[in-house]
Parts: C-alpha cells; structure tokens; sequence
C-alpha cells in the first residue's frame, strides 16, 4: 500500500537498486520505505477485508489503554508495564531503553515517569524459582491508586578497550536494582534480575511462516568447531502441544505472544489470560477501590487476531545503498569473519504460510525466499566479559542464561531512522554496532577477534553493510 506520505515519508524506491539479489528482503512482502515509518506499512497484497483488519490491528497496537472502561480500548491494569504495544514498540520498532534516556538526563531511574517503561523487568530466584508475590516480571507501571510492584534503578559501569590499531571503544554494563517493592523487599543477594528492551516487529509474518524442517537441519549443520559454533533449536510446550520456538529473545515462544503481551505487559485480559497479572495480590482490591471492574474479559479473540494479523501483514525494509564499494567490500568481510554462519542469509517459508491464533490464513506469507541474516537458533553468547558476559541467568525454555537466540538483521539499518537511537542486545546495553559486536562471547568469539583484528577502514565497511540491511 502506497498512500500519501509527508517529506519525511516519500517512497525512495529511486534510492533502492531493486531485484537482483537480496535487495527483495522478504520476498512479497518486501517494503520500499526507508523513512521513520519503514517498519511500520503493511505488505502489498494486503486488500480488502485483510487490509481493514489491518488498520484495526495497528489502531488497537498503538492506541492508549484506559483504565475506567472494558472492551475496545480499555482494561489497562491495575498494573502493567506500557499503556500501549505502540509505547515500547514506537512505530513497530523499539522505542529508546528508557534507563539510557534517564541516564542521559543525570537519573538513575530504571522506570519510566510518563506512564510506561520501554523494557520488560525479569526477577527470579537463585535457583531460578519465581517469588510468591511477585511473578517473571516486575510490573513498575499502575493504575492511579494502585501501588506498583516495584521500581528500576540501574547504575551504569563501563570500561575503555583498543583495537590493535590504537582505536579505543566502550563497553557499557547496566547493573539492575529494585526498590519500592509492593510487599516483600527482596534481598539483592537472593536476586537474579534481567531487563530485555523491546524487539523490532520487522519480519514477524514471516519468522512464523518458516519452514520447521530447514530450521532443524540448520540446527544439526551448526557445528563448526573451528570456530567454536554449535547452535541448537528451543523448544516449549504451549497449549499442551511441543513446539518449535522462535519467538523472543531467547526463542521461547512459538508464536507473536500477542495475548500474553496484552495481558502482561497492560494488564488487559483475554481467552487465553482471563486472569488479571496480580491476581491475588493487593493492587487487585486497590483497582476495585478505584472502579476497576473484573466481570468481563477487556479483549476479544477477534481483537487479539487482528493485531496478530498487523503485525505478520508488515512489510520488511528493502536493502539499501547495495552498490556502494564500501557495502560490498563490508558484506565480503560478513562472510569473511564468519558472522554469516549464525546470521544466515538466506531462509525459505513454508507453502501454505501462516495460520493466526484464531484460524485465519495468510497464504501469500508461504513459499517465499527471505534473507533475514539468522538461523533462528540458540547460540551461547559466553559469561566471560567483565565477569559476566552475556550471561543474564535467566532460562527460557531449553535456553540457559547464556544461550540467546540469534537476532534477524534484516532492517536493523533503519532503527536509528525509525527510532531515533542505536542501542542495540538485549538489554541495550551497546550503544553501537562496533560495541554491539564486541560483546560478543562464546560461540561469537572467534568472529568478534575478526573484527578487532581487522584495519580501521575494514571495520567502518562491515558496519556499513549492516547499515545497508
């Protein structure tokens, strides 16, 4: 879909070098914006009743969440995290980590003032338990009158490194803190805590329309022992049914957790969470006290596939700038260093596409030729650096606190377009693809001394192709 757009929004389909290779990033579902709303347009075969349940996705994505009222709309609390998907996920990308954007105003403010947090706040015990009053998630967001489970601190160490060559760079830790607990203050010693930013919504249709077989057969070739490479597939159990996962940052869901992520991250229940998050708990009579009413669920299945239908029906951003010396010399050095063996190229979707979690199709989504640069699979990121690596001590399915799946980079060029900010990990910790890069450990660590151990001018090319994904 074309539609009108301001200055800022003009299709540059001019600026793109269009179809020879994997410039048609995913296939019929390739988009030409390369502005502040490339992630967020629909793919093109959308018409008719598609593209009007579309529109009705995206409004109840991004619209505000109320408290004083159920159905369309309403239903936000009586805790939660956003107000809406949109807040955190800001034009279906990821909206700035709000601790950096505190940290960058002098606060060590974790949480966000206005309403929502861009980042999800993960507690467990040492031994990996959830605590009784409390859950997985740390909801520092409530209605008004409502006490919220907890706040975020974080306090930020960083440490000054050189390339061979003299070039320095930085790597930053955040160390989280909980303060304000609504009921038990937890000892930080009895404390795993762990923050994950939001996810870019870029190639969701398609990570749920790929082919289980050649995602497996990925798993069992990923063994490259020189260098040190073994990626293995997660897999859950949900609705009572073994699955593959592919979902999140550690592969942990087998589907868009759509109606977990109304449920947990705005408190609005549906058929599959009819439960309110603090069920339960204190904030339960509080929301009572301040006319919240419990006798309804605040969203339909109806509603819940819409949204799931938005968010599979966006396009993916077409590679840019492909012709440029430097982007090309950049992409040799990819497969040069070996990045490409875990961020793979190329993937291909299953014939009859994909299924919605209420039964609706979206064939077009099927036989397609994607070039998402992953292999969807669990990779150990190593607990060495700075003591702790990218070890965040939290499991996930099969997944340990080390193992993360590996990120799809197709549109990760246009983050800092759309979003306005390049941090990047999950936690957002890196604040650019050179330190992105250099915090890779374990299974990563031979590509990463590639990269350290290139020229200055070899490693600005590669970051330059990246900047064209």
């Amino acid at each position: 879909m074309l539609g009108s757009c301001t200055d800022d929004e003009k299709l540059d389909v001019t600026d793109i070098d269009v179809p020879t290779g994997y410039e048609l990033s995913a296939g019929t579902s390739t988009g030409f914006y390369s502005s502040s709303v490339a992630y967020d347009q629909g793919a093109r075969w959308l018409s008719g009743a598609y593209s009007s349940r579309f529109s009705s996705g995206d409004q109840l994505y991004d619209n505000v969440k109320s408290a004083n009222e159920n159905g369309y709309g309403g239903g936000l609390g009586p805790v939660y995290a956003g107000y809406s998907c949109g807040s955190c996920h800001r034009n279906a990308g990821r909206t700035e980590p709000t601790y950096w954007t505190n940290f960058k105003n002098g606060s060590d403010d974790g949480s966000g003032q206005y309403g929502f947090t861009s980042s999800l706040i993960y507690i467990t015990r040492r031994n990996g338990t959830f605590f009784p009053n409390y859950g997985r998630v740390i909801h520092d967001q409530a209605i008004y009158g409502v006490k919220p489970e907890g706040k975020l601190k974080v306090t930020i160490d960083s440490m000054t490194y050189s390339f061979p060559d003299g070039e320095k760079y930085t790597l930053c830790v955040p160390k989280w803190h909980i303060t304000e607990w609504y009921a038990d203050s937890i000892r930080p010693e009895d404390l795993f805590c762990t923050v994950r930013v939001p996810l870019r919504h870029v190639g969701m249709g398609q990570m749920m329309a790929l082919d289980p077989n050649e995602i497996e057969a990925l798993a069992r070739k990923s063994n490259y022992p020189e260098w040190g490479i073994s990626g293995r597939c997660n897999y859950i159990t949900e609705r009572g049914v073994r699955q593959l996962g592919l979902s999140g940052n550690k592969a942990q869901h087998a589907d868009l957790t759509v109606e977990l992520g109304f449920s947990s991250d705005m408190g609005l229940t549906n058929s599959r969470y009819p439960e309110e998050i603090c069920e339960g708990q204190s904030q339960m009579k509080d929301g009572s006290m301040m006319g919240l009413s419990y006798q309804q669920l605040d969203c339909t299945t109806e509603q819940m596939e819409d949204v799931d239908l938005y968010m599979q029906s966006l396009s993916v951003p077409a590679r840019r700038n492909v012709n440029d010396p430097d982007v090309i010399e950049g992409q040799k050095l990819f497969y040069q260093a070996g990045c490409h063996l875990c961020h793979v190229t190329t993937l291909h979707t299953k014939k009859r596409g994909t299924t919605l979690l209420a039964g609706t199709t979206l064939p077009w989504l099927g036989g397609q030729t994607i070039h998402p640069y992953s292999d969807y699979l669990l990779h150990d990121m190593g607990s060495e650096i700075m003591g702790v690596g990218l070890n965040d001590n939290f499991v996930s399915g099969l997944a340990r606190g080390n193992e993360w799946r590996t990120t799809p980079l197709w549109g990760i060029g246009l983050q800092k377009k759309v979003n306005g900010h390049t941090y990047f990990l999950h936690d957002g910790r890196a604040r650019n693809f050179t330190e992105a890069i250099m915090w890779h450990g374990g299974e990563g660590e031979a590509s990463k001394n590639k990269f350290k151990n290139m020229t200055k001018q070899q490693r600005n090319q590669l970051i330059q192709f990246l900047w064209s994904l």
